[in-house]
């Protein structure tokens, strides 16, 4: 009976992990965690320009369009980007909206710049973050244009 005893402890006592073990596996996950965190933005790519750069070049797009089919043009620079979210006066027999459920800010936190016609875009619209600096005209200007 005694050897089944001393056997049976020395295999349960391999089983389990030391409290050294523990704290080290601790420890490189808490080291992981705050690498992975320091680096969010450039492992998913979501720096403050490549949002502004998706909003401007993707994410708006699709409403001026289909304001653009209900209305026959897109909204003039005085109406800006509210026209998709209320109808602009005089117009309110065409517009089929809200186009947007709101306008958002740039990832600056300012607002999105829009002008129809363009001026980088003649024969469109042009709708620009006016990037860290938050002035317009900038070298920071993130717009629906090629920079190219």
């Amino acid at each position: 009976m005694n050897s089944l005893n001393s056997s049976h402890l020395k295999f349960n006592r391999k089983r389990g992990f030391t409290l050294v073990e523990i704290v080290l596996v601790l420890a490189l996950i808490g080291i992981l965690l705050g690498v992975l965190l320091q680096n969010t933005g450039n492992i998913l790519g979501t720096s403050k320009e490549d949002g502004a750069k998706i909003w401007v070049d993707a994410t708006v797009s699709v409403p001026l369009v289909r304001y653009n089919k209900d209305i026959g043009n897109y909204p003039s620079t005085e109406d800006g980007l509210k026209a998709l979210v209320t109808a602009p006066s005089g117009k309110e027999g065409r517009w089929r909206g809200p186009y947007l459920d709101k306008i958002p800010e740039d990832p600056f936190g300012n607002p999105y710049q829009y002008a129809f016609p363009g001026k980088q875009n003649a024969r469109s619209y042009d709708v620009w973050s006016m990037g860290a600096d938050g002035k317009s005209g900038t070298a920071d200007d993130i717009g629906n244009w090629s920079t190219e």
